[in-house]
């Protein structure tokens, strides 16, 4: 009894999601699975350090660029950076006040939240022939080799993506 018990809650959920409608007549989609809830909320702001070094909201508002330790190339697997054909669909190349990746381009909007290898911002998205925004977390780790890129929003990733510093 205790095993059917959630698979009966579940069949009831979607069975319910399926039959109610938007107000435009369109069906609604499932409920979104737990890891989509956790990375479409806002992040967490970043805290003080016990240096007493001022906090994140107030280095966001003197910035006006992505730190230089997050600059640079990025891949998500080895190939990502020595591909020499063009091929390089993981490679992610931060400049100063851009993302730019193998098909997109993200131009650097509003920081909300900033440190020396930390960044929070809004970005400006183009790309096959759309545009959109989205809010987005860099975090350089292990001596500037890693860095983790997560998504905020409505077309939010599911998870965090991990990237490994170029050459």
């Amino acid at each position: 009894m205790t095993r059917t018990l959630p698979l009966v809650a579940v069949a009831a959920a979607l069975a319910l999601a399926g039959c109610s409608k938007e107000p435009d007549g369109s069906a609604t989609s499932a409920a979104p699975t737990e890891t989509e809830e956790v990375f479409q909320e806002s992040p967490a702001p970043v805290e003080a350090t016990e240096t007493g070094e001022a906090d994140a909201g107030a280095e966001a508002a003197a910035m006006s660029e992505i730190p230089d330790a997050i600059r640079g190339r990025w891949g998500l697997v080895p190939a990502d950076c020595t591909s020499t054909r063009g091929d390089a669909k993981g490679l992610l190349e931060v400049s100063a006040d851009q993302l730019k990746f193998y098909e997109s381009v993200a131009k650097l909007g509003e920081i909300k939240e900033a440190g020396e290898s930390r960044i929070r911002a809004t970005f400006a998205y183009t790309g096959e022939g759309q545009s959109w925004t989205q809010d987005v977390v860099l975090d350089v780790a292990d001596d500037g080799r890693t860095m983790t890129r997560r998504d905020y929003g409505k077309d939010a990733l599911p998870g965090p993506l991990k990237y490994t510093r170029c050459g």
